[in-house]
């Protein structure tokens, strides 16, 4: 019974790890589960003896994606002493996991969901959310210029983020996330400081 357990989790896994593989294509068509089962080698049958559906297995990948960033981002919450450090620390983990998993990158801006069921998209949206929860929650910890501007700079950052995940899936994978981040960083951050000064005065 074991046996057939890890027998099962691995071939789950290689099939996620093939559909992650296909997202990945610079030009991909839409996946269907008759090529995701040639990409594995098994039959259609088999696909669906470990998972009920296709959106099973992108719920599979978006799984892996929550896990994956939030385990990374509560390190760095915890490893991490100053706010404005933990912010950089969390976008370039937010970019340097799209360049390292460029078909999870279709799945967290919502192209390959397009035609699939509308509860993946929602819960991207969900993660996205949480995403600038937390962002807006070190901006709050940063000083009170920073936490006066903190709930549209977490918004700007999550923007900026999203919007490097589509430049770079719309390159063909070729127009890489990362770059600048330092510098775009401290732009914003001046300038949100700035801001929030600015508020609390009036406010005085």
């Amino acid at each position: 019974m074991e046996g057939e357990v890890r027998r099962n989790g691995e071939r789950r896994l290689q099939i996620l790890q093939a559909l992650a593989t296909m997202l990945q294509e610079p030009q991909p068509e839409k996946i269907t589960t008759a090529a995701l089962a040639a990409r594995v080698g098994v039959s259609e049958a088999a696909l669906y003896r470990h998972f009920s559906s296709k959106a099973q297995m992108y719920e599979g990948l978006i799984e892996f994606i929550e896990q994956t960033l939030f385990g990374l981002i509560a390190r760095i919450v915890a490893d991490t002493h100053s706010p404005p450090a933990q912010v950089e620390a969390i976008l370039v983990t937010l970019l340097s996991f799209a360049t390292k998993n460029p078909g999870m990158t279709r799945v967290l801006i919502g192209e390959a969901l397009v035609h699939e069921n509308t509860r993946l998209q929602k819960r991207i949206n969900q993660l996205q959310d949480r995403i600038e929860a937390q962002l807006r929650q070190c901006l709050r910890l940063g000083g009170d210029r920073l936490a006066n501007a903190s709930a549209p700079l977490a918004n700007l950052l999550l923007c900026l983020v999203v919007g490097r995940w589509h430049q770079y899936a719309k390159s063909g994978f070729t127009r890489g996330p990362e770059g600048d981040v330092a510098f775009m960083l401290s732009h914003l951050l001046a300038d949100a400081a700035s801001t929030g000064s600015a508020r609390a005065t009036d406010r005085a």
